[in-house]
């Protein structure tokens, strides 16, 4: 791997030079942008719309678009004399609990490595930020842009996670959030059954990504000049009535699904799966008797929703 970056994590007066390391990589398929009929390869040319002419990669610089339309040039000499202390430094502002920060907050994630003679004090804050259990919350500088961060311990060495600012974090305006739905007892004893029995350990090796699978394959044929067949669209088994008829049959559906990559047929392994559904049916039924009892409801009354003007 290749460093990013290079500087130091501030810990009060301890000082820890490291080097900071990307620490994910995509998967994706890349493509170029060809000529159809050719396949020739697309270029761009960078071309400056004031005289036409086409510009050189070292005499690109950045710009900063002011409302009238005028430009503010920034060049790299600018931004490296930026009054900015975290541009060579990681500071530990707090330590937190880690169920405490929300992980939509999380962008990137970067491997930080002792540097020089930083190997003790890394190791004496890593054991100790580990035996705390909880995370540090940072402020850095990378890729020309501060954030905060979390510094936590993964597989021995501190993974530090650069977040988003709160005002980059959108708020879900959805009608439905005001529109008072409401859900039976039943359905929700049933929901609980199904969430239970389809609650496992996380092994993320399980899971395979089928689109680039399928995209490697499609491209593997086009070289072997075979003829290219269209995979078969799985059986979509016919819609239940109703909500809780759906749910009881997610619930079987997914025990036999358990069952059987656990191994052994559905019928040997019935009890357990058959446990959790009969439960699940037996409070849901408990849940519509009650229903049917209890005096009608009232509806809850929707919210009126506020009109933005624009």
């Amino acid at each position: 791997m290749r460093s990013i970056w290079k500087g130091a994590v501030s810990f009060g007066l301890v000082t820890i030079p490291v080097k900071a390391y990307a620490a994910t990589e995509e998967r994706d398929v890349s493509f170029h942008q060809v000529h159809r009929e050719d396949g020739g390869r697309i270029r761009y040319r960078r071309v400056c719309t004031v005289d036409g002419e086409e510009v050189p990669y070292s005499d690109v610089a950045k710009g900063y678009e002011l409302p009238g339309g005028d430009m503010v040039v920034l060049t790299d000499e600018d931004f490296a004399e930026l009054p900015l202390p975290t541009s060579r430094r990681i500071e530990v502002l707090q330590f937190t609990p880690a169920d405490q920060v929300d992980p939509i907050y999380f962008a990137r994630s970067y491997y930080l490595e002792p540097d020089g003679d930083g190997a003790k004090p890394y190791v004496l804050l890593r054991d100790a930020l580990e035996q705390s259990g909880q995370v540090a919350v940072v402020k850095v500088a990378l890729r020309q842009r501060e954030s905060l961060a979390t510094l936590r311990v993964r597989d021995g060495v501190f993974v530090l996670e650069t977040m988003l600012w709160p005002d980059e974090i959108r708020t879900p305006e959805f009608e439905f959030l005001e529109d008072g739905v409401q859900v039976r007892p039943q359905e929700l004893a049933m929901a609980g059954s199904l969430i239970e029995t389809m609650s496992g350990p996380f092994d993320p090796s399980e899971y395979t990504d089928s689109y680039r699978e399928a995209l490697l394959a499609l491209i593997e044929s086009k070289v072997e000049g075979e003829e290219i067949v269209r995979a078969a669209e799985p059986e979509e088994e016919p819609a239940a009535t109703d909500l809780l008829s759906a749910l009881r049959a997610s619930v079987e559906s997914a025990r036999k699904g358990r069952a059987a990559s656990v191994g052994g047929p559905a019928e040997a392994r019935a009890p357990e799966g058959a446990a959790a559904t009969g439960e699940a049916a037996e409070k849901a039924e408990k849940a519509e008797k009650a229903e049917k009892k209890a005096p009608p409801r009232r509806k809850t009354p929707a919210k009126s929703r506020s009109r933005k003007t624009a």
